[in-house]
């Protein structure tokens, strides 16, 4: 059994192009219902019983937490990914967003399974460009799965969508169940998740995969720029400026050195 309905992405992405490249404030798109719902469900499950480290994105602008590697991921989050990066999909999201030559990532870089839990959050911010080790990629398209059974709006965490200026929520996504978002990636992409209130039991899941074009020239290193809210107070605006700082110099580290994202997690996790 397939993790995705291939022909009815195929049908999304021929009848939803024009809405994807009019959708305000940057292109994107809202797709329910996108694996299979028992594929989805098992997804879930996987959560709780994956073995491995996980990234601790502890810091200013983000709290919470990821795993990337692959082949560690239970084998139902194994396949979903599998198909995400298979050529099949690549051609529906060509098809979609009119973005040619897509590549996906095979080392997830920033992305595969993500929880936030309860007070967590990740401030505005337009994504990061440039791939540590691909250098001559760039992200081009975010594909994020929402994995949150029975979530209301009431338990926040919602998916903000801002304009480019940083000074309105054009959108705001609740990321329920098998809910996936596709959207553009570029320099005024801004977006962010608000502080998730759920119980403290409960966790806001998701599954991100991000896809890039190869430039076929060395780009320099864009890491992620967060900004601060109009309504920020003069102290959180200048720790955003100087954690966005940090993260830059860390992005610099990881192209050029075998640092990488386990051995900061540690150092977040101590800090």
């Amino acid at each position: 059994m397939h993790s995705l309905d291939l022909d009815r992405l195929r049908a999304v992405a021929r009848d939803r192009r024009d809405e994807f490249g009019r959708a305000l404030p940057f292109p994107h798109v809202v797709i329910d219902d996108f694996l299979d719902p028992g594929v989805a469900a098992r997804l879930v499950g996987e959560f709780t019983t994956t073995d491995g480290e996980w990234i601790f994105y502890h810091h200013v602008n983000e709290r919470k937490r990821g795993f990337n590697d692959v082949a560690r991921m239970g084998p139902t989050a194994r396949r979903v990914v599998g198909e995400l990066n298979d050529d099949a999909i690549l051609a529906v999201l060509e098809a979609l967003t009119g973005i040619p030559d897509l590549r996906a990532d095979p080392i997830l870089e920033g992305g595969g399974l993500g929880e936030v839990g309860h007070g967590g959050y990740v401030n505005v911010h337009a994504d990061f460009l440039s791939h540590s080790r691909e250098r001559t990629w760039t992200r081009r398209l975010n594909l994020i799965v929402f994995l949150n059974e029975h979530w209301s709006e009431q338990d926040g965490g919602a998916l903000e969508l801002w304009d480019r200026r940083v000074q309105t929520v054009v959108r705001r996504i609740t990321p329920t169940f098998n809910r996936a978002v596709i959207f553009a990636t570029t320099e005024e992409a801004f977006h962010g998740v608000e502080p998730v209130t759920c119980t403290a039991d409960r966790k806001r899941r998701s599954l991100a995969l991000y896809y890039f074009t190869d430039d076929h020239t060395v780009r320099p290193i864009r890491s992620t720029h967060y900004v601060p809210k109009p309504t920020d107070p003069l102290k959180q605006r200048l720790l955003i400026h100087l954690d966005r700082m940090a993260l830059h110099a860390y992005a610099m580290l990881k192209r050029h050195t075998p640092l990488g994202d386990k051995l900061i997690s540690k150092l977040l996790r101590r800090l």
